[in-house]
């Protein structure tokens, strides 16, 4: 099978690679963690020193990282991607929510020199990563989509949404869905235990109804437990809502729901 590279063994990465090596791929991996590293090493991914070591073992390279500033470096910083040179014919898959305009300038960058390039972001957290379960958003050539559609399979449900730029613009759609969500699942969860009522039974009782949804029976016990273990970190949510609002401000939307949830989390991370 095709051999992947992996840049970026955070939360998401560990899970997504676990699922790739399960699936018979072999993974060459990168993060500038040494101990990430270490961790992937350990479901069998073979540690490269950069990601330009993991573009030269990979046709395909997938990257995951923790902000925009890291995808431009593992693409087109000094130890990126294209410090390799020679690119022609590789696709670079972007899974990570990216700002738009870095999207595209990395796309037209790695394009001059012959690589495709994919917005891929997903939804579903760690856990969908490691099962194979992820919402895949993908902006990219159609030649690009199908060459990457293989891995994808792996990986979860890949939807092909357009051209360049338009993964990324379908996850702050996603964002504004999920992200207000957990805002009001946990006033919802207030009110529930206010009137006296078993906040246990909530999800069950709600299924069948419109206020039903895959993130009630998931997020809501874990609320009500106060299970915090970080299967992602606030500060990320908030870098995704501070997107958000950029967004909103460039093309004159109002969002007062998404807003109130960017003031939310900010003072949460505050």
């Amino acid at each position: 099978m095709t051999t992947i590279g992996f840049v970026g063994l955070g939360l998401m990465g560990l899970g997504f690679t676990r699922r790739l090596r399960e699936s018979g791929h072999a993974v060459v991996g990168f993060d500038i963690d040494p101990a990430r590293l270490a961790l992937a090493a350990k479901h069998g991914v073979t540690p490269a020193a950069s990601a330009s070591a993991v573009a030269e073992a990979s046709d395909i390279v997938l990257v995951c990282v923790i902000n925009t500033a890291a995808v431009e470096d593992a693409t087109l910083g000094p130890k990126g991607v294209a410090a390799l040179g020679d690119v022609a014919g590789k696709v670079v898959v972007d899974h990570s929510t990216t700002e738009l305009a870095a999207t595209l300038r990395i796309a037209e960058t790695l394009g001059k020199r012959g690589a495709a390039f994919v917005d891929a972001p997903v939804s579903g957290g760690p856990g969908a990563a490691e099962t194979g379960t992820l919402a895949i958003m993908a902006g990219g050539s159609d030649d690009a989509i199908a060459r990457i559609a293989p891995v994808m399979a792996h990986l979860g449900k890949m939807t092909h949404m357009g051209a360049v730029g338009t993964g990324q613009a379908t996850k702050l759609v996603n964002q504004t869905l999920v992200l207000t969500n957990y805002c009001v699942l946990a006033e919802a969860l207030r009110l529930a235990q206010a009137h006296g009522v078993d906040a246990a039974k909530i999800p069950a009782a709600l299924a069948a109804g419109h206020a039903g949804s895959n993130l009630l029976p998931v997020a809501f016990p874990r609320m009500l437990a106060e299970d915090f273990a970080p299967r992602g970190f606030a500060r990320q949510v908030l870098k995704d809502l501070e997107m958000l609002n950029e967004a909103a401000h460039q093309h004159h939307l109002a969002m007062p729901m998404a807003a109130q949830a960017l003031t939310l989390y900010r003072l949460l991370v505050a």
